[in-house]
């Protein structure tokens, strides 16, 4: 193998390892009440996901927002993970009665709701509606 050829498949390496790697997305947080009021007084896009362990719908609908929320797309989205199983006492005073739903915030303001959707196009619809 000449060295050239031993050169750029060493380079080709890691640059091919780089871009296998999945993309951070938005910044993801446990759900905690003061942090959620902080993100709506500076205005911040906010989405609150209702997911259970458990549950597979939840599972895909994670995923898909972990593909859509890119930095790029939406370098200021904060997404709060509600715990169906061990914070009802959170997502009821949201208003919501079963697990896999999502809400989406401009600041204080909601801007929409799905529920037990994995569609992508609906759940990026969503996430166009925290305003980036």
């Amino acid at each position: 193998m000449s060295f050239l050829r031993t050169a750029t498949i060493a380079l080709a390496a890691p640059v091919a390892l780089f871009a296998a790697m999945p993309v951070q997305a938005a910044e993801f947080a446990d759900f905690d009440r003061a942090a959620f009021e902080a993100a709506q007084a500076q205005g911040r896009p906010i989405l609150l996901d209702v997911h259970a362990w458990w549950c597979p719908v939840c599972g895909s609908q994670a995923r898909t927002i972990k593909r859509l929320a890119t930095p790029e797309a939406y370098p200021k989205l904060i997404v709060f993970r509600i715990n169906y199983d061990t914070q009802k006492e959170v997502w009821r005073s949201f208003g919501v009665t079963k697990q896999a739903t999502l809400i989406a915030f401009h600041g204080r303001r909601e801007t929409g709701r799905i529920a037990f959707m994995t569609d992508k196009a609906k759940i990026a619809d969503l996430l166009a509606a925290t305003g980036r």
